[in-house]
């Protein structure tokens, strides 16, 4: 259950974390706490589950990595969780993880997200991709953003009136 102070918590950071030096502490200014109690109740709405995580969603295009290609791969799945921290662990894989495939149309089960400055650089990720999991792949493609998608966090309904 949210409490009224986790109301406001929720609505002061819903956009993102001010882009400053100590955020935690602004956005406690804002509710008229310090930073520590706001850092305290986001560690606790965490491990209750309320909030599943709080991370930095950077604009890959602002920073310069224009070619953005998910790398979708058709895996054994005796091997596909082993073989997917192995890709997610590279240093041009921005995330990873396991999805069902959708036969007879999409045999892939692992995706892995890579950014590069052009699409040769995510094609060699790519291609490092293919050597790490090797025998255990059996096909794979990437597909390349067309698009930025708004992403956002969680969002509570505004009181009316």
């Amino acid at each position: 259950m949210l409490t009224p102070f986790d109301q406001r918590l929720i609505a002061a950071t819903q956009a993102g974390l001010p882009l400053v030096p100590r955020p935690y502490d602004a956005v406690g200014a804002q509710l008229g706490v310090s930073g520590e109690v706001v850092r305290e109740r986001l560690a606790g709405m965490l491990r209750e589950g309320l909030v599943r995580r709080i991370g930095a969603v950077p604009n890959h295009y602002r920073l310069g990595f224009v070619a953005n290609g998910m790398t979708v791969w058709d895996v054994d799945d005796a091997r596909v969780d082993e073989l997917g921290e192995k890709v997610g662990a590279l240093d041009c894989v921005s995330h990873c993880y396991r999805r069902p495939r959708r036969r007879p149309d999409w045999p892939y089960n692992l995706f892995a997200m890579v950014h590069g400055r052009n699409r040769a650089e995510v094609e060699r990720c790519a291609l490092q991709i293919h050597c790490l999991i090797a025998n255990a792949c059996r096909g794979h493609d990437i597909l390349y953003s067309s698009r930025i998608l708004k992403k956002t966090g969680l969002r509570l309904p505004t009181p009316a009136g």
